[in-house]
C-alpha cells in the first residue's frame, strides 16, 4: 500500500474543515427546514468528507517500537495515562456507543405521540446524519496525521503489552477521540431536539445535563481503556459540540 505523505494528509484535513465551514454556514440560513438543493449538496459533501477521512485513516501503517514518540514529549497531563490499558473500560465504551440512537428515539417517540411530525423527524434526522458524517471525516483525517500513538501502545502489563504488539496502524494516531466527538455530537442533538419539540418543558435542563454527562462518561471510559489521552477527549468534545451546533 502506498502511503499518503503527511503534507497531502494535512492539506486534505484543511480541505475538510473548509468544506464543513462553507456547508454549515449555508445551512444556518435555512435552519430546521429541508431544502432539496442545499441538503443534497450538504449530504454529498458530508459523505465525501467521511469517505476521504476513512481513506486517509486506512493508509496508516504499523510503526517500529523504536520510532515511538518519546514519553517526555507528551503533554504533562497526558503522560499520566501512558501505558494504561483496560479491556473492561473498552467494552463499556463500545456498549455506550449504542446511546447514539438517543436523538432518534426522542424524535420518534414525539412523532408517535403527536408532539412532532414526520417532516420535523426527517429534517432533524438528516441534519444529525450530516453532522455525524462530518465529524467522522474530520476525526479520521486528523488521526491519520499520526500526532501521537494511543496510550496502550506503551503498556508493559501482560494484556496491554500483548495488545500493543498486535496493534494495527490506527493505534498510532490517537489524536483526537472519535468516540468523544461522536458522543458530544449526539449530546447536542439530543438536548436541542428535545428543546425544539418541548420548548416549555421543565425537563429540558435535566435532559441536557444527562446527555452531556453520558457523553463525558463515554469519553472518560476511552481514557480508562488506554485508547486516548485527556487532550484527545477534550478536543473531541469541542469538535463534536462545534460541528453539531
Amino acid at each position: 500500500m502506498v502511503k499518503c505523505p503527511v503534507t497531502f494528509r494535512t492539506l486534505a484535513l484543511c480541505a475538510l474543515f473548509a468544506l464543513y465551514c462553507s456547508a454549515s454556514t449555508a445551512h444556518a440560513r435555512d435552519e430546521y427546514r429541508l431544502s432539496l438543493p442545499l441538503d443534497i449538496t450538504l449530504s454529498v459533501t458530508a459523505l465525501a468528507a467521511s469517505g476521504l477521512g476513512t481513506y486517509l485513516y486506512n493508509q496508516m501503517e504499523i510503526k517500529d517500537p523504536a520510532d515511538l514518540r518519546a514519553k517526555k514529549d507528551f503533554l504533562p497531563w497526558d503522560r499520566r495515562v501512558l501505558g494504561t490499558y483496560s479491556e473492561t473500560a473498552q467494552t463499556m465504551s463500545h456498549i455506550g456507543s449504542a446511546l447514539a440512537i438517543a436523538p432518534l428515539a426522542i424524535g420518534g417517540i414525539a412523532w408517535y405521540t403527536g408532539a412532532s411530525n414526520g417532516t420535523e423527524f426527517g429534517t432533524f434526522t438528516l441534519m444529525f446524519v450530516q453532522s455525524i458524517l462530518f465529524q467522522n471525516g474530520i476525526n479520521l483525517a486528523t488521526r491519520a496525521l499520526e500526532v501521537w500513538p494511543r496510550p496502550y501502545v506503551y503498556s508493559q502489563s501482560e494484556k496491554g503489552k500483548n495488545a500493543a504488539e498486535n496493534a494495527k496502524g490506527e493505534a498510532y494516531g490517537s489524536f483526537f477521540s472519535g468516540h468523544a466527538s461522536a458522543a458530544f455530537t449526539v449530546a447536542v442533538f439530543t438536548s436541542e431536539w428535545f428543546d425544539y419539540i418541548y420548548p416549555n418543558s421543565a425537563n429540558t435542563s435535566l435532559v441536557r445535563a444527562l446527555a452531556f454527562s453520558l457523553a463525558g462518561f463515554e469519553s472518560v471510559l476511552r481514557v480508562a481503556a488506554g485508547k486516548h489521552y485527556p487532550t484527545d477527549i477534550l478536543v473531541g468534545a469541542l469538535v463534536g459540540t462545534g460541528v453539531s451546533y
